[in-house]
């Protein structure tokens, strides 16, 4: 694996916490803020009459949880990718190698 500039993995490591926080705040969103204003939502049904905070307690936040998941790999592969630390580089520059016992 090759080496980095420590000012490159600065703004690496700032841009993947920076995405990271992003992310938590819409989890606590989608968590605790629908709890906060259960009451106004509960006017607002889905999916054949369910109220809209009943919903996202029971599969509403699992299933933004599981979406942020697949979010966050997408986008931490573009940072990779941005900063040159992508797996198919690394895969190359380890070509070849082998090691004897």
């Amino acid at each position: 694996m090759k080496k980095i500039d420590k000012a490159v993995a600065d703004q690496y490591f700032r841009e993947k916490n920076r995405y990271m926080i992003l992310y938590f705040v819409i989890w606590f969103v989608v968590s605790y803020g629908v709890v906060l204003f259960a009451e106004p939502l509960s006017e607002i049904t889905i999916m054949g009459g369910f109220p809209f905070h009943y919903f996202m307690g029971a599969q509403g936040a699992v299933v933004t949880f599981i979406i942020l998941l697949f979010v966050n790999a997408k986008v931490g592969d573009m940072i990779d990718k941005k900063y040159g630390i992508d797996e198919e580089q690394n895969v190359r520059l380890s070509a070849g190698k082998s090691v004897d016992h």
